[in-house]
């Protein structure tokens, strides 16, 4: 699956297992990450971030946030979008209304 850079991990929580993220790129909650490192490799979906402890939906170039993972990561991973770049198949009313438009 294609991917981009994100951000990158500047400190995780171990007792509650958050990882402190340097966002690079948009992020939103539902979002379908991957945290790689040299020891790191995790994917997992963003179920919910906070900045300065407060409950966001969207995180944009240059925040710092706080987001709940499955496992252990380490500064300097880089997290990753996992984007969905197949094609689309047309539905049959765009067809339809491509047609129409002849």
């Amino acid at each position: 699956m294609p991917e981009r850079r994100v951000g990158v991990v500047k400190d995780y929580f171990a007792k509650i297992g958050v990882a402190g993220i340097d966002v690079e790129e948009t992020i939103r909650v539902g979002d379908k990450i991957r945290i790689a490192g040299h020891t790191t490799e995790l994917e997992q979906v963003v179920e919910s971030m906070e900045i300065e402890g407060q409950q966001v939906e969207e995180a944009t170039a240059g925040a710092k946030i706080g987001i709940k993972v499955d496992e252990r990561c380490r500064d300097k991973d880089i997290v990753y979008m996992i984007t969905n770049n197949e094609p689309q198949q047309e539905g049959l009313l765009s067809r339809i209304l491509r047609w129409f438009e002849r």
